[in-house]
């Protein structure tokens, strides 16, 4: 497996920068169309986070491997929880989705927090399947005791992406097997 070394940048207010650093970035790992859009929109949210909830100090990395393209938002305050990731949309709020809308958006979505700090990583396949459904992924290891994570794999239907399914494992449990669409 080939891959680069990443970027990695601070979070401040200028979230243009960031977009268009992201974008150039992802583009050139060869993500286009609405995969890149799913991207974007689901990084902008966890960068909005940061700076409303997280303390406002952050970093935002880029990696990439042979499959995945790999966007971590990090933030200082270290306050988001595994709890905190709804199950289904939420309803009556107009606040609220930046975290389930991730979980929709990435082909896979993890929360931890280490050492004072919350970390959300968002992976985006490279490469989907001729299906168009997300490979299923394994997590290793168990969070120590400063750390908690949880999962959301999303897989849907071929067709139109309609049945979308989300599985979403939080620490401490057992994650569940993967059902089909």
């Amino acid at each position: 497996m080939t891959g680069d070394h990443g970027q990695q940048w601070p979070i401040d207010e200028d979230l243009t920068a960031l977009r268009e650093r992201l974008f150039q970035h992802a583009a050139q790992a060869g993500m286009r169309g609405e995969r890149l859009d799913d991207l974007l929109l689901a990084v902008n949210e966890a960068v909005i986070n940061v700076l409303e909830h997280g303390g406002g100090d952050g970093t935002l990395s880029i990696s990439q491997d042979d499959t995945y393209l790999t966007v971590d938002v990090t933030d200082a305050a270290g306050h988001l929880d595994v709890r905190h990731i709804p199950r289904k949309r939420p309803t009556g709020t107009v606040r609220g989705f930046g975290l389930w809308l991730m979980s929709q958006l990435c082909d896979e979505f993890t929360i931890q927090r280490i050492a004072g700090r919350s970390r959300v990583r968002l992976r985006m396949l490279l490469h989907r399947s001729p299906t168009g459904a997300a490979s299923p992924d394994s997590v290793s290891g168990d969070p120590g005791p400063d750390e908690s994570w949880a999962r959301s794999e999303v897989r849907s239907s071929p067709a139109n992406g309609a049945g979308a399914h989300v599985d979403i494992t939080h620490s401490g449990g057992t994650a569940p097997s993967p059902q089909q669409s």
